[in-house]
């Protein structure tokens, strides 16, 4: 549906596998594409390695494997537990910017509108990477520029709230970005191919650098394509 800003807007229900693997249209034009997923997927990034993942667990928890395009780390994508939003620029569009550093920074902008208009006060993180010893694996646990984190629990170290990854050739660009309505971490390492001790490490580890944003889909989605540039 067009929307009257100029973004044509696309809805799916459809698996995350299928949504990960449309293509990016050419010519592009300004598009937001939302995933609505119709079952749960442990997303891989490009470079992780098959091996990371337990297959068995993932069958027995009705999880599919998939890969995305873009880089970081593994994303647990589960019904209900975050708005999937991707956002697609033509070349040469006036939001279009060359340096992969800075690109996300208006779109990151945009979701910390969006989040201000529903009473939930984040910050758009606008330094370089900041990795964690669990970031190569999970990617709520990493920190990238344009991504997004609220105050954790008593006012603690940031939390990451909204992730932000991009795929990006000549022609266009496809900014996948995820925001979390729920954060349950405990659910993605049991899916990964570690041990007990190196499970419990991981988990320790993660459990505090996001957050759940508590608040319902549609809003929030509504709330986000008001504030698109």
């Amino acid at each position: 549906m067009p929307d009257p800003s100029g973004w044509d807007v696309v809805r799916r229900r459809e698996s995350p596998g299928a949504f990960h693997a449309r293509p990016l249209p050419g010519p592009a034009a300004r598009a937001v594409w939302v995933c609505d997923p119709d079952r749960p997927a442990l997303v891989l990034g490009s470079a992780q390695r098959d091996d990371l993942v337990d297959p068995a667990a993932c069958q027995r928890a009705g999880v599919e494997v998939v890969r995305r395009h873009s880089g970081g780390g593994a994303v647990l994508v589960v019904p209900g537990d975050l708005l999937w939003v991707d956002v697609v620029l033509p070349a040469g569009d006036p939001l279009w910017v060359a340096d992969v550093g800075r690109a996300f920074l208006w779109l990151g902008e945009a979701w910390q509108r969006a989040l201000a208009s529903l009473d939930v006060g984040a910050l758009v993180h606008r330094g370089p990477m900041v990795r964690s010893t669990s970031s190569d694996l999970v990617c709520f646990a990493g920190l990238g520029p344009g991504e997004l984190t609220v105050a954790g629990p008593g006012h603690g170290a940031p939390a990451k709230v909204v992730g932000i990854s991009q795929r990006r050739t000549r022609h266009a660009v496809r900014f996948q970005s995820a925001a979390l309505l729920r954060w349950a971490p405990a659910r993605l390492v049991e899916l990964l191919a570690l041990d007990g001790p190196d499970r419990g490490a991981l988990l320790d580890d993660v459990s505090p650098r996001a957050q759940g944003l508590g608040v319902a889909p549609t809003p929030l989605l509504d709330a986000f394509l008001a504030q698109l540039p």
